[in-house]
């Protein structure tokens, strides 16, 4: 049995689901898409090559194999997107819990079968059909859950919002032990540099008290201010519009010491590596343009 364990974004790593890029399904249709940056690309004819994005995963395993982490990859879909695993499920403290996803997704989580029957099925959470969240919105945080969220009236409208204010409060219930923390992200379905697809593009912890963040993910500034006060101004690395739309916020601990980064994020890296962070950079540009970086293709399953 998993004996799964994470109760932050950065305590030692010692398992975890890493998507797959095998038999990716090619470039998909416009109306196929699920978020405003694929568009561009399909567009533009930049739609990333599977043999890229196998190289820049392969990567990211190199690197947990360094550090003797326990890797699992997700059973190959054919012709399918099964890069972002964090989409499919999280996990909280020693609960296992199923996203409610876009019914087009469904797959993928079967496709994690060889880790599911490895979890007690009485950890494992389902929740209601009204809820809607992904893994990506998720932040458990010592004694907080941050998520984020979108409540207009619209969000049917909008492809690009995930989790809505029924599943912030299922998980209030379900760790009620837990202060959980719902921020409003700016949402669109055609401009990207305007679109937060989740809280991990444009906020996440890192170290034990040090964050990233972008102001203007967050609809609501009291919301962002709140978290800018949290963590304190000195320990806070402000990401631009154009650091955003690249995926800064999107990098991914292996450890309160250890961050698995963009070799292309200059800045970043700089003010991690001069906050004494050591950082293993590996190329992830090509699964960037599909709106999701190296916390989307990552599901921790056991943290110390």
């Amino acid at each position: 049995m998993l004996a799964l364990n994470i109760n932050n974004e950065t305590s030692r790593l010692r398992a975890v689901v890493l998507g797959i890029a095998k038999s990716n399904g090619g470039v998909p249709k416009v109306e196929d898409c699920y978020d405003p940056k694929s568009i561009e690309h399909v567009l533009a004819g930049t739609y990333p090559k599977e043999e890229d994005m196998i190289v820049e995963m392969e990567a990211v395993a190199d690197v947990f194999n360094k550090y003797d982490v326990k890797v699992y990859r997700p059973e190959i879909i054919e012709n399918y997107n099964q890069i972002f695993s964090r989409d499919i499920a999280f996990v909280i403290e020693d609960k296992f819990i199923e996203a409610n996803i876009l019914p087009d997704r469904e797959r993928e989580y079967k496709a994690i079968d060889n880790v599911i029957s490895q979890i007690n099925p009485e950890n494992i959470i389902v929740l209601p059909e009204e809820c809607h969240v992904e893994g990506g919105d998720v932040m458990p945080w010592n004694d907080y859950i941050f998520i984020g969220t979108y409540s207009g009236s619209d969000y049917k409208d909008y492809i690009t919002a995930r989790t809505n204010t029924d599943a912030v409060i299922a998980l209030q219930e379900l760790f009620p032990h837990k202060i959980v923390k719902s921020f409003e992200l700016r949402k669109s379905n055609k401009n990207a540099k305007e679109n937060a697809l989740h809280l991990d593009c444009c906020f996440q912890p890192i170290g034990k008290d040090k964050a990233i963040l972008h102001k203007n993910g967050f609809l609501v500034e009291s919301e962002y201010n709140w978290l800018l006060n949290f963590f304190g101004k000195e320990n806070v690395f402000e990401i631009t519009k154009e650091e955003m739309y690249n995926m800064n916020s999107n990098v991914f601990s292996i450890s309160e010491e250890v961050i698995i980064s963009e070799k292309n994020f200059t800045r970043l890296n700089t003010w991690l590596r001069k906050n004494g962070f050591t950082v293993e950079e590996v190329p992830y540009t090509e699964i960037a343009k599909q709106e999701g970086l190296l916390r989307c293709s990552t599901m921790p399953l056991i943290r110390d």
